[in-house]
C-alpha cells in the first residue's frame, strides 16, 4: 500500500478521519497476514514508511504506525503519506 491520506477536507470531523485512516491500514495488514506463505518462508514482515510526501519519508516499525499518524494529525497536517509494503521473512533459527 502506497497511498497519501487525506485527514482534512473530507465529510468527517479529523478526529474521526484519522480513526477511518486507522482501520484502513488494520485491515491491508491483515489480508496482507492472510496470504499464503512461500516455502521455506516463516511469516509476513512489512516494510514502513511514513511523511509528508513519498521524497520525505521516514522508516517506522509496524507497531508505531498507529502512533506516527496520531503526531501527524496533532501537528495540524492535512495530509500524509504512507507506504505498507508486505515481504516474506524466516525466523533465526537459535544454536
Amino acid at each position: 500500500m502506497k497511498k497519501i491520506f487525506q485527514i482534512t477536507g473530507t465529510k468527517k470531523a479529523p478526529e474521526r478521519q484519522v480513526d477511518a485512516i486507522k482501520h484502513e491500514v488494520k485491515k491491508y495488514i491483515a489480508r496482507e497476514r492472510r496470504k499464503e506463505l512461500p516455502e521455506g518462508k516463516d511469516y509476513w514482515d512489512f516494510d514502513c514508511k511514513i511523511g509528508d510526501d513519498a521524497s520525505s519519508a521516514k522508516k517506522i516499525h509496524l507497531s508505531k504506525i498507529s502512533e506516527s499518524i496520531d503526531g501527524l494529525a496533532s501537528a495540524g497536517k492535512e495530509s500524509f503519506y504512507l507506504e505498507v509494503l508486505a515481504k516474506t521473512a524466516s525466523r533465526k533459527k537459535k544454536d
